[in-house]
């Protein structure tokens, strides 16, 4: 079909109205599972120090009647610390940007400091739940402060038999960071090892920490199969669920939450006890400004934060497990 001679079209014409929508859409996952479970605790020094401590081991206990007492030195306590780190995001913004009329949000400058906040809060759950050691600070170097995964001694590898109770922490005013062993297959008797470490210690494992992999294969165990595919009117007469995963694990231990985390790992799983699990904030998160320099304003987001656990023999980790 021809169109009339003479028509206007759209093509070439001056000053049609843009079409965009005024909103931004970012997917982009902001759930920080470990920072919401850690107790929110107070640091007054670049390396925050804390004290643990155990009961002797129980023993047959009999004394002869009429004995005169006896006496021996208590074991003295054990000093354990972590230093802070400085986590920051900065932004700069010019006048005329923040000015000028945009989609999506009022001003740069607000909307760049809500993202680089959701960021900042990404960042430190990565290095929260990390392998990563601890080291003091020099005139040119940054503090690191460890991660929980350094921090936890009980091992159990993904091989259904290998277990290493954490008797000895390796801190001598600093963690090393921890690693991996060979990559296997994750089995349910693994899982159990590592809890049953934490057990033995006199932890209370509530929750276990997982990644989307492990997840899923958590999810095939045995117990979970008599349920999987299983339907339930849920009080509903058309519709019914459809149970193919598992967000609670009971165990000879405990029940224990099954909780997802981004940003842990795919080849480790913690199990933690959620009443030693902490963050020493020497400075919370704050947005300051900082001196202006040219046509426009900067600010910084910072805060200081070390990762603690408050007695790292109340938690166990699983490692080397395989990531598909």
């Amino acid at each position: 079909m021809t169109t009339p001679a003479g028509q206007n079209k759209t093509y070439g014409r001056i000053g049609i109205k843009e079409d965009v929508h005024d909103i931004i859409y970012d997917i982009s996952p902001t759930d920080t599972p470990a920072m919401q479970m850690a107790k929110r605790l107070t640091a007054r020094n670049s390396l925050h120090q804390w004290q643990t401590d155990s009961l002797a081991a129980a023993a047959a206990n009999n004394a002869v009647e009429g004995a005169d007492a006896s006496f021996s030195s208590a074991a003295a306590t054990t000093m354990l610390g972590n230093y802070t780190a400085i986590s920051t995001k900065t932004i700069s913004v010019s006048r005329t940007l923040d000015t000028v009329a945009k989609y999506g949000r009022a001003t740069e400058m607000g909307y760049l400091v809500a993202k680089y906040g959701k960021e900042l809060k990404r960042d430190i759950e990565l290095m929260l739940v990390g392998s990563q050691g601890s080291a003091a600070a020099t005139a040119s170097t940054a503090r690191y402060t460890a991660g929980w995964r350094a921090m936890i001694q009980n091992y159990a590898r993904c091989t259904g038999t290998t277990v290493t109770a954490g008797t000895v922490y390796p801190y001598s005013n600093g963690w090393t960071a921890s690693s991996d062993s060979t990559a296997s297959t994750m089995l349910e008797a693994d899982l159990k090892n590592a809890l049953e470490l934490a057990w033995t210690d006199g932890g209370s494992t509530d929750t276990i920490l997982v990644n989307s992999k492990q997840k899923k294969r958590l999810s095939s165990f045995g117990g979970a199969s008599a349920f999987e595919g299983f339907t339930a009117s849920n009080g509903r007469g058309a519709q019914g669920v459809v149970i193919g995963g598992v967000d609670l694990y009971v165990s000879d231990y405990g029940a224990h939450k099954v909780v997802m985390d981004r940003f842990l790992g795919q080849t480790a799983v913690l199990c933690l006890d959620s009443e030693y699990t902490g963050i020493a904030w020497l400075d919370t998160i704050k947005v300051e400004d900082l001196a202006k320099v040219g046509d426009g304003r900067r600010k910084q987001i910072v805060c200081e934060w070390a990762a603690v656990l408050q007695n790292p023999d109340a938690h166990a980790q699983l490692i080397g497990c395989k990531a598909t």
